[in-house]
Formats: structure tokens, sequence, C-alpha cells
């Protein structure tokens, strides 16, 4: 009787029950249909001639990392308790609710609670350095229109899509799919790259870039908690009060929408292949133990005029990731003859090897590589 009895009935005339009943989702486990959700929906049928619900959710059971069942003659249960006190509330909560897939039982591994905790620091430290360079910021300060930057763009475009998948999935029930769309752009676009291409505003002399910067960072980190709100909530509400925001709470903050002027295809063609070009030269220097604080020369050859267009326009981002002490990008550069190259899509990247490493020490690592 749980779905009406506590809306004010019998008395069916009350607002809450006018409001609220018949509810929308019940979310149960598999092993109480019939002794349980059954029962409520007959119940409510007798008393109301209405269904409890609209949809039920069914999830798995929460299993031991060998697949058996928890129980106490066991001893194989795990106190929720204690995974709260060892690694918080919200990793518990975030493995729990995106580590299932609909009909399946979830396996507890530890593990796998280290890394939400993992992922709740890695969002707590960008925030961190967010807040740090948004000293004097407001909510009315905030502005994401006129000229912004490659990275800029990208990052909204990126966000934009974040939040339309995020919805998706949420509304067909595709918890598991919406943790990993989360992780992805908060943990790979927001953190790794888009944080990282921002200090370069920051930390500049324009002015106008870093206003432009802190803007779409407060913008796209506000609604980034708002759609990891639900399974990190704590974490996530602690952050946005320090945000520029308005509002009490980020519970009753508007859910973020699909915006179509944040489409910026342009923005994330140049980002692609940016990001391919620093990853390349990123895995030669690993390959050849050249380490980043070391400075080199890179040529790129670009495919077409219009992909060298996007090398000039933002030559300073492979400069500053990639360490570069000479620089160039042309459509009519021939091959050194002693270079490491790579390949990425639209451009060929040559890193010559003189001063880059001891050639007689690579030929002999190769040599020795070969006879393996």
């Amino acid at each position: 009787m749980w779905p009406f009895s506590t809306l004010g009935w019998p008395n069916e005339e009350s607002e809450d029950f006018k409001r609220y009943f018949p509810t929308d989702v019940l979310v149960t486990g598999y092993d109480i249909i019939y002794f349980w959700v059954a029962r409520m929906i007959f119940t409510s049928l007798e008393f109301t001639d209405k269904m409890p619900f609209k949809h039920v959710l069914m999830h798995g059971l929460v299993r031991d990392s060998e697949g058996k069942k928890m129980s106490k003659s066991l001893g194989n249960g795990v106190d929720p308790l204690d995974i709260i006190e060892r690694y918080g509330a919200d990793a518990m909560r975030y493995m729990i609710s995106t580590g299932s897939t609909p009909g399946q039982d979830v396996r507890f591994h530890w593990e796998r609670v280290e890394q939400a905790r993992n992922f709740a620091n890695k969002i707590w430290n960008a925030s961190r350095f967010a807040l740090m360079n948004m000293e004097g910021v407001s909510y009315e300060d905030i502005d994401i229109s006129g000229d912004l930057s490659t990275s800029d763009r990208w990052i909204l475009h990126r966000f934009n899509e974040t939040a339309r998948d995020v919805t998706r999935l949420i509304d067909s029930y595709e918890f598991g799919e919406t943790g990993r769309v989360l992780y992805n752009f908060i943990w790979d676009d927001l953190c790794d790259w888009y944080i990282e291409f921002a200090k370069l505003s920051f930390y500049g002399e324009d002015a106008a870039a870093k206003r432009k910067t802190q803007s779409v960072l407060a913008y796209v980190l506000d609604r980034t908690l708002r759609l990891i709100h639900p399974f990190m909530p704590y974490i996530s509400e602690e952050i946005w009060q320090h945000l520029p925001h308005s509002g009490d709470t980020i519970t009753l903050a508007e859910w973020p929408k699909y915006d179509p002027a944040l489409e910026a295809p342009d923005a994330v063609q140049e980002m692609n292949l940016l990001i391919d070009i620093i990853r390349s030269v990123r895995n030669i220097r690993a390959e050849v133990n050249v380490p980043m604080s070391k400075k080199i020369e890179l040529i790129v050859k670009p495919g077409s005029s219009e992909l060298l267009d996007i090398l000039s326009r933002n030559g300073h981002y492979v400069r500053r990731f990639c360490n570069t002490s000479d620089y160039e990008a042309s459509l009519k550069v021939e091959a050194p003859d002693k270079a490491m190259t790579a390949i990425v899509t639209g451009a060929e990247l040559y890193l010559p090897l003189a001063g880059l490493i001891d050639i007689s020490q690579e030929i002999a690592r190769l040599e020795k590589k070969s006879t393996i």
C-alpha cells in the first residue's frame, strides 16, 4: 500500500495524491517480482482502481566477486558503511548505479569502488583548478558568445553531445552506458585535454581570451556537475556551491538540454587533428625515452591547404604541448633523411633524430629488439 498510503489516501482529493499517484517508476530486484511487486499492483487496483506505477525497472542482484549471492551464512557480505568509510558514499553509489547492465547481476569488486573513488578525485581536483582561476567571476559574468578559441568551441560541442546522450540513456534506464559516457567526457575531454589547453589562456597575456575561457569552463563545469549529480550527489553539490551559480541547490537546477547553437563540427575536426599530433609526438618520445622536458624539432606535412590553415592557426597548441624548439608546417616539406615518423589522419609527422637521440644507441636498441 506504500505508493498511495503515504500520499494522504484514503483521502483521494489530497494534493499529494492527485499530483504523485500513480508514481512513474518502481525500481526493484528481479527476485521479488511475485512476492512484492505483484502484490503492490493488485492491492492498488483493489483500493484505487489504478496501477500504482507506470514502469517497473528490474535490476540484478549484487553478488560477491565469485558470483555467489551474499549471505550471512557464507560470510561473503559487504557492509555498505564500510565502503563509505573507506571510499565515500559517492564512489559506492556511482559504482553500483553505473556498473550494471539490464538483466545482469553485479559482481562486487573492491577495485571497481577504488576506480570510482579515483574518478571522484579527478572531478574534485579539476574543479579546484577551475575555481583557482575563476576568482572574481560571477554567474552574471558568464558569456559563451562571441569570439571563442578552437578548444573553447570544441568543449562546448562535446558537452552538448554528452548532455544529449546522457539524457537519452537515462530516459531509457541505460545507467551503465550513462556512466561510460560521463566518464569518457569528464576524464578525457574535460580534464585531460580542455583544462590543459585552458592553461594557455589563464597564464597568457590576452585578458579577453582569459575571460572567455573562464566563462566556458564555468558554464561547462556547472552543467557537467548537474549531469553527474544523480550518481554523485555529495561531491557535485559541494563543488557547485563554490562555482558561479544561480539557485540554492544543484538538486533544483535546470537539467541541461541539447542546444543546436553549440554545434561546432569544424572545431571538432581541428581538435581531433591537434590531439592526434600531440599524442603521436608523445608516443615517439616514450618509445625513444626522450623526456617531455626536452625540446624537440617537429615538422608536419598536412594533406591539404585546409589542414595547413588549421595547423597555422593553432600552432601555439602544438608548440606548447609537443614542447618544440622548432616547429614547421608546410605542404612542400621534404622528409628528413634521419627522422622518426608518424602518420595521423590528414598529416605526416617528422621528428629529426639530430639532437633528439643518440643515433648509435638507437641502432643498438633496435638491433637488440629485432633479435628477441
